[in-house]
């Protein structure tokens, strides 16, 4: 251990009981089992192969039978046989695009030889935070003098493993590979050969299965079905389907492949289907505060937010407090206008049916396009009180809503005299849509 610093003497006891551990623990040990007694040849032999230079001397040997890789070539077709890439994706292609660039880490797969991965696996192993693998691509010298006295052989040994991330040979596609035609003009061309990006598929893998199937999921799952309170929620994926590759070898896709059970999850990429009831008239009715627009599920939630939320704050006042209960009003209002939207959207002049009852102010808004044909109701539209007295309808029935408890709001006549400030600052907004209509 020549020109090495102290640290990185220790650092070479500490590599060497980290390669000793891993070959006599995880390799010989569970050889040495299965030997039955008598077949002492067989155990001088073993113990002989996994020597640590011994071993590491034919790791190096087999480590060109396999190949470090983001993308794989073997998911497109098992068969077939070209260039596997180990590309830590295009930055430059932003965040609105999700690729290999797009996590913070994509654990690296392996192709190749299965019986090799045994290599893989001893250039993973840890010394402070650094794999192996690491150390060799950067010509550690602790690693070099781990390895061997000898340190020209060391170094051809470090350079094996470092060569375990480049492709094999020129690149190349294969007959059973997809190929693509990327147009370029003037009857050119790009031929794009697609490898499946097998290092981002394990990261969403893992994401996917630690939503449906860890502890922290079924829990809160299950406080969901018991409908109790829980500290976090959980993730669905639904219409979710399995693609599966290797058959029952899924080793000999990838290690990575291997790791998943042959698992590839497919995501719907196809757009919502909405399914909206179609909307009624309002007939038979007053207003719509009451019966329609106040059953509207949206419309109850926030309602009920916006009265717990008073009770929580009662005999307070300050900027926070209004700012939050002018968000809750505007919410309110934003469901308002969406009702009235729709209801502007039914057929022309619906108002006019022998069942609508409601009132003059409430159709002015409600049918708008009614004062193109009907003289009378086009003179009240116009002139335009109709706008001012819904708003106080509103105002009206969202107070009375609020007090529709047995516990009634615990205003006094300071905070009374806030709140109907907040609410009139809010039905500005409410006026300027009315306004927009006209």
């Amino acid at each position: 251990m020549e020109n090495i610093t102290e640290q990185q003497a220790t650092q070479v006891v500490q590599i060497k009981a980290v390669i000793d551990k891993f070959l006599k623990e995880e390799r010989l040990q569970p050889k040495l089992d299965k030997l039955k007694e008598g077949e002492d040849e067989k155990r001088l032999q073993l113990l002989e192969v996994y020597q640590a230079e011994n071993w590491i001397a034919d790791a190096a040997r087999r480590v060109g039978q396999i190949q470090q890789i983001t993308h794989a070539l073997k998911y497109i077709h098992p068969d077939a046989k070209g260039t596997n890439l180990s590309k830590p994706g295009n930055s430059k292609a932003g965040d609105l695009l999700i690729g290999t660039h797009t996590p913070a880490e994509c654990p690296p797969d392996v192709v190749g030889n299965a019986a090799a991965l045994d290599v893989y696996k001893f250039l993973r192993l840890k010394v402070e935070g650094k794999t192996l693998l690491t150390r060799a691509t950067s010509d550690d010298p602790s690693l070099q003098a781990a390895f061997s006295a000898n340190s020209e052989q060391a170094k051809e040994w470090m350079a094996a493993f470092a060569n375990i991330t480049n492709s094999k040979g020129e690149p190349a596609s294969h007959k059973l590979a997809k190929q693509l035609y990327w147009s370029l003009g003037d009857n050119k061309y790009h031929l794009l050969a697609p490898l499946f990006p097998t290092s981002l598929v394990h990261r969403i893998w893992n994401t996917i299965r630690e939503d449906r199937f860890s502890e922290d999921a079924k829990i809160a799952r299950e406080a969901r079905r018991s409908n109790k309170a829980h500290p976090h929620g959980y993730r669905e994926y639904p219409n979710l389907v399995i693609q599966k590759y290797g058959g029952t070898k899924p080793q000999n896709i990838s290690q990575l492949n291997s790791e998943r059970y042959g698992e590839n999850y497919l995501l719907p990429s196809c757009p919502p289907t909405w399914k909206s009831e179609p909307i009624r008239p309002p007939l038979n009715v007053d207003s719509v505060f009451d019966g329609w627009f106040g059953r509207r599920k949206r419309v109850r939630e926030l309602i009920r937010s916006l009265r717990d939320y008073l009770y929580s704050v009662q005999n307070r006042n300050n900027i926070d407090i209004r700012n939050k209960r002018a968000e809750l009003v505007a919410y309110i209002i934003d469901e308002m206008l969406l009702f009235a939207a729709e209801l502007q959207d039914l057929d022309e002049n619906w108002t006019m049916h022998e069942a609508c009852r409601l009132n003059m102010d409430e159709q002015c808004w409600f049918d708008p396009r009614r004062a193109e044909t009907d003289e009378i109701f086009s003179t009240t539209y116009n002139r335009g009180d109709w706008k001012e007295a819904v708003c106080k309808r509103f105002a009206n029935w969202l107070n009375a809503r609020l007090s529709d408890t047995k516990k009634p709001l615990p205003f006094g006549e300071g905070e009374a005299g806030h709140w109907q400030s907040d609410l009139e600052k809010e039905l500005k907004m409410l006026r300027r849509e009315v306004d927009s209509h006209e």
